[in-house]
C-alpha cells in the first residue's frame, strides 16, 4: 500500500493536481474502506482486492475529476450530501453563507421561530437543508430550473430528516412562489460567461454550466432575485453568496430595491463571500 500511495501521489503531482498526497490518501481510504488512522497505522496493508476500484478512481482523478465527485458525496457543515453531475459540488466557502445566516437570525431572535425560508437555485440542497437541520422550527421552499437538481435535493432532504419541512418547486427564481418568506438564501451562478473557459478543469469540466454561468457580468441571477423580491413587496432578509470582488456590485443591485446592507462575511481565504440584506417594502 505504501508504494501504491507513493505512485499515486507522484502521478497526481505530474498531472498538476493541487493536493496530490491528500487525494492519494483519500482514494486509498475509500477503496479499502478504512479510516485515516487505520491507514496510517498499517501502511503495508495489501490492496490487491481493491486494485480494480482504486485504478478506476485514479484514472478519473488524473482527468481532474474532483475526489468528491468520484465518491458521489461531499461533506458540508458536518453533514454528508449526495452529489451528481446535475448539481454544483458544494464548496467549503459556501459554509460562510450558513454561518452568516445563523448569526443574523440569532441577532434578530428569529433562530427559534417558525420562519419560512426560500433557497433560489437549490442544487444539492446544501444551503437550505443545512439551515433546516440547524433550525428545527423552520420550513423551506427549494426552487431550481433543473428538475434533476431538485431530485438530488429531495434525496438529501430525506437523508437529513428535513423532507417533511421542505417544498420543491420547478421554477426560475421565485416565480410562482406566492408564499411570504422571512429569509431568502441563494448561491447563484456568478461566473461571467466569458470567464468559464478559464476556470480550473475541476470546476469547468465537472460542475454543470447552469450552476456556473451568471450571464455577461455574472450578476444576472442577483438581478432576478431582486426583481422577484421587489414584486412580492414583503419584508425579509436576503443572504447570498458572491464571487471574489463582487460584493459592491451586488450591494448596488439590492440597493436598487431599497435593501439595507446588514453584514458581509469573509471566507477563510479572506474574500467577502456572503452578503446579508434587510428588505423593507
Amino acid at each position: 500500500m505504501r508504494s501504491a500511495q507513493r505512485a499515486m501521489t507522484d502521478a497526481f503531482r505530474s498531472a498538476g493536481i493541487a493536493s496530490p498526497q491528500l487525494d492519494a490518501r483519500l482514494l486509498l481510504q475509500e477503496a479499502l474502506g478504512l479510516e485515516a488512522a487505520k491507514l496510517i497505522a498499517d501502511p503495508d496493508r495489501a490492496i490487491a482486492g481493491a486494485s480494480v476500484a482504486l485504478n478506476a478512481a485514479v484514472a478519473r482523478r488524473l482527468k481532474h475529476e474532483p475526489v468528491s465527485r468520484i465518491f458521489g458525496r461531499r461533506e458540508f457543515f458536518g453533514r454528508q450530501f449526495l452529489i451528481t453531475p446535475d448539481v454544483l459540488d458544494p464548496r467549503p466557502e459556501t459554509e460562510t453563507v450558513v454561518e452568516l445566516v445563523l448569526d443574523v437570525l440569532r441577532a434578530n431572535d428569529l433562530d427559534k421561530r417558525a420562519i419560512a425560508v426560500a433557497d433560489v437555485g437549490i442544487g444539492s440542497g446544501a444551503l437550505l437543508l443545512t439551515l433546516l437541520a440547524e433550525l428545527p422550527l423552520a420550513h423551506g421552499t427549494a426552487t431550481d430550473v433543473s428538475e434533476a437538481a431538485l431530485a438530488v435535493a429531495a434525496v438529501n432532504a430525506d437523508r437529513l430528516g428535513v423532507a417533511g419541512r421542505t417544498k420543491f418547486c420547478h421554477t426560475r427564481g421565485l416565480e410562482d412562489c406566492a408564499e411570504r418568506f422571512d429569509l431568502i438564501v441563494s448561491n447563484p451562478p456568478y461566473i461571467a460567461s466569458h470567464a468559464i473557459a478559464s476556470l480550473d478543469p475541476e470546476v469547468r469540466d465537472y460542475d454543470p454550466r447552469l450552476a456556473l454561468d451568471g450571464g455577461p457580468d455574472g450578476l444576472q441571477v442577483y438581478r432576478e432575485i431582486a426583481r422577484d423580491i421587489s414584486a412580492v413587496r414583503s419584508p425579509c432578509c436576503v443572504v447570498v453568496e458572491c464571487g471574489a470582488g463582487q460584493n459592491a456590485l451586488i450591494t448596488e443591485v439590492f440597493a436598487g430595491i431599497g435593501a439595507r446592507l446588514l453584514e458581509q462575511r469573509r471566507d477563510h481565504g479572506g474574500h467577502i463571500r456572503a452578503v446579508a440584506f434587510q428588505i423593507h417594502p
